[in-house]
């Protein structure tokens, strides 16, 4: 996600249409089109919010116990349509309430308040590898009975971006409203690369500086690309950048990790160089497949890495062996008895890109054997894949990883309606995780 989309966000079109089928019988039978009623009227409240908080979608004035279909729509940066859609039947009273009234077919089934959010694909047509699986909504053909715009931002009014370029660090950093100091964390991603802002931005709307931070795959780093050409000494400028910053608390400065980015997490806080408060991980591994070149931890190539890859029928690539605790290079594996401070491991139990469950096992395994379980928190979802981010947000079960020199199409894992959830409580426990450790 790009900051235009941070400062912007999406807005969301989300109507109600009625199947021209039935249009004739509901004309005749209830009059709904007479000038003795109310047009139909579909309400979205608030209709301005954070990516976190649920929005109350009703409709009324709409034909009583008739089906209607609810549909939402959304053009990304790269102007994809993406869309979602519920078949709903609607009550005595022509009303539909998506809090508690239950879809009956479409992207989701049964009561779910946001799943025209979560369940969001790109639509028929669209370019190839954006999302898998996609069913159309266009069935039959509809009417739009009424329609709203809603907008969901990472970004809160207040909250200050600021782009960071200071001893060779690169990164963003955004700090929430008013003097502070706040509690800080690093935010770290995977091997995607570039500079991702998005779940930073929202945690400084949650009361959080927090400093995104690149390592590989930007133009203002060092060397290639393809290759991580910092090391060790770089995470460490970028935690006590953020340390030393004005505006945050020195003594509570946690950092999250996301894929390869929890192996970096883990990485610097067992190194004792500096002292983080809290850490969060998000599936990933403990070590790497690839040899340092220097004992600063920049990496070789990846190409050792290749020999781990699994491929589906489709020919979709699945990275999970190569995070197999079996596979790692035992020098890179991280020495997790060294840990002190509190750790939040989380687990997408169908994770297609990493051996999350196996990594998990193995930190449990060496703080006990340490003496040092009480410091991890474990939280594992059955059906949840790879990519567990901030809630109701569309999951990506498999989506383009690279073109050149080949095209790649990579598997992330997760279904749905149980990946929505994972990321709906899974936030939550993130948030109450740092509430206490992090604001004592």
């Amino acid at each position: 996600m790009t900051i235009r989309q941070l400062i912007k966000m999406t807005k969301p079109c989300i109507g109600v249409h009625r199947n021209l089928a039935c249009l004739h019988r509901a004309v005749v039978g209830v009059r709904w089109k007479s000038s003795f009623r109310q047009a139909p009227v579909l309400t979205a409240a608030p209709v301005r919010a954070l990516i976190d908080e649920q929005i109350s979608i009703k409709g009324s004035f709409l034909p009583p116990e008739c089906p209607i279909t609810v549909c939402a729509q959304m053009h990304s940066d790269d102007g994809d349509l993406w869309e979602a859609f519920a078949h709903y039947n609607t009550n005595a009273d022509g009303t539909v309430n998506l809090t508690k009234d239950h879809s009956v077919r479409g992207s989701y089934l049964g009561c779910e308040p946001m799943g025209l959010f979560w369940g969001l694909q790109p639509a028929p047509g669209a370019r190839e590898s954006l999302r898998q699986g996609h069913v159309s909504p266009s069935e039959r053909q509809s009417t739009e009975l009424a329609a709203v715009i809603t907008e969901r931002w990472y970004m809160a009014p207040g909250v200050l971006r600021t782009a960071i370029r200071q001893d060779g660090v690169v990164g963003t950093l955004f700090l929430p409203p008013g003097p502070g100091p706040f509690p800080a964390m690093l935010d770290l991603w995977g091997m995607g690369g570039g500079l991702v802002e998005y779940r930073s931005a929202l945690l400084a709307s949650r009361g959080y500086a927090s400093l995104s931070l690149a390592y590989i795959g930007h133009k203002d780093l060092p060397g290639s690309p393809d290759r991580i050409n910092v090391g060790d000494s770089y995470f460490e400028s970028a935690f006590r950048l953020l340390q030393d910053h004005h505006q945050v608390c020195a003594d509570r400065v946690g950092i999250i990790g996301l894929s390869f980015g929890v192996y970096l997490t883990l990485r610097i806080a067992t190194k004792a160089v500096v002292k983080p408060a809290c850490l969060i991980c998000v599936n990933g591994p403990v070590g790497s497949t690839v040899k340092f070149s220097d004992p600063d931890g920049k990496t070789e190539h990846f190409e050792s890495e290749k020999k781990y890859w699994t491929y589906n029928d489709q020919g979709h690539v699945s990275f999970k062996d190569v995070s197999l605790p079996a596979n790692l290079l035992a020098e890179s594996k991280v020495k997790i008895e060294h840990l002190n401070c509190p750790l939040m491991y989380i687990v997408g139990e169908d994770d297609l890109s990493a051996s999350s469950i196996e990594s998990a096992n193995l930190i449990e395994e060496t703080l006990m054997a340490a003496g040092k379980s009480q410091l991890l928190t474990c939280l594992s979802y059955p059906g949840a894949g790879h990519l567990i981010e901030p809630p109701y947000t569309p999951n990506s079960r498999a989506s383009l990883w690279s073109v050149k020199p080949e095209k790649l199409v990579t598997l992330w894992g997760g279904h749905p309606a149980p990946h929505a959830a994972a990321q709906e409580d899974a936030w939550k426990k993130i948030l109450d995780f740092m509430e206490r450790n992090l604001r004592r």
